[in-house]
């Protein structure tokens, strides 16, 4: 496996680790950024050690998980919309929904089977640099266990008097830009209802057997 492959699949288990869950019972305090990265960090890696059936690759488990816990605290619109590029003023409202869910589930799929892998792992949260009254701002965090540290940021904005994340840093490169070019390739290519079909086939596909990158 080549070493970006091998980067790439650390960095989604760390991705997995800190965007999966919440404990059931706690709702994460969004009051502040770095508060609200360290609650949810820490609450998932209990809750994927207590819980076998996610140890045991349940993916709708973990997506129900996702759906429950975690999407109240990102702007997936944003997410998408970054990662789709300047394509994205151009999708009709209608495009731009299936857009989202589908590239959710991309996700979601992406992380099921890193999730399954999360055993001795620690949150190590870096002090926040961030000055007051500031809307938009990156907390940074580093996953340690086994092997080298994984780098793991996150870009919030504040939305009313509540944080929200919408991109994340795995090992220097931001989520949107991952997938920005590939996205770009395929729109000018087929259009966006061809970037749709895409996505479509890929999460059919990956519900058909094991969760993929």
């Amino acid at each position: 496996m080549k070493a970006s492959k091998r980067h790439l699949m650390q960095g989604l288990l760390a991705l997995a680790m800190s965007l999966s869950a919440a404990l059931p019972a706690v709702a994460a305090d969004a009051s502040a950024p770095d508060l609200l990265i360290r609650q949810l960090s820490l609450e998932t890696i209990e809750a994927v050690k207590s819980d076998k059936a996610i140890q045991g690759g349940d993916l709708q488990k973990i997506i129900n998980l996702v759906d429950t816990k975690v999407m109240p605290y990102i702007n997936f619109k944003r997410m998408t919309q970054s990662a789709v590029g300047r394509f994205w003023r151009q999708a009709t409202p209608e495009q731009q929904k299936r857009l989202q869910d589908e590239f959710k589930t991309l996700l979601v799929r992406t992380y099921a089977g890193a999730l399954t892998q999360v055993k001795d792992q620690t949150i190590a949260l870096k002090p926040l640099r961030a000055a007051a009254g500031e809307t938009e701002v990156v907390v940074r965090t580093e996953i340690r266990g086994k092997g080298d540290p994984i780098q793991l940021d996150y870009r919030l904005e504040k939305d009313g008097a509540e944080w929200r994340i919408y991109d994340v840093n795995v090992l220097g490169i931001w989520l949107a830009d991952q997938y920005r070019n590939s996205f770009a390739q395929e729109i000018g290519a087929n259009g966006i209802d061809g970037l749709i079909k895409t996505l479509v086939e890929k999460n059919q596909k990956a519900a058909n057997g094991p969760a993929k990158s």
